[in-house]
């Protein structure tokens, strides 16, 4: 078999590893919104369920998004394969996506201790 056909092989799998990486990721932020958002305030006999609808509301959009990225970033790193170049993920997405979750999480801790 010739290596360079092989690696670029390798290459195509890692991409689409990744690519389901960024789906899962999307999919489990999702389901994160409806814990946050519909079960957590039924379990804890919240009177106020608004503030849970926020936070699960913006895990819901951060899912959306990641599964959006994720596809977008697949088709720019096939596309990059085909040429023969690398191209990276773009740090300020990245930098988003990561203050999103750092905003998410402290939502979320601040909604439970708070009710």
């Amino acid at each position: 078999m010739d290596p360079d056909h092989d690696a670029t092989r390798r290459t195509w799998l890692a991409n689409e590893r990744t690519w389901l990486a960024w789906v899962r990721t999307g999919l489990t932020s999702t389901a994160v919104a409806l814990g946050v958002g519909k079960i957590t305030p039924e379990l804890a006999n919240s009177g106020t369920r608004w503030p849970y609808a926020v936070v699960g509301g913006g895990y819901a959009l951060l899912g959306a998004l990641l599964v959006a990225y994720g596809f977008s970033r697949r088709r720019e790193v096939d596309q990059a394969i085909d040429a023969g170049r690398y191209v990276g993920p773009h740090p300020r997405v990245v930098a988003l996506f990561a203050a999103a979750g750092v905003v998410l999480g402290l939502a979320t801790f601040l909604v439970i201790v708070l009710d």
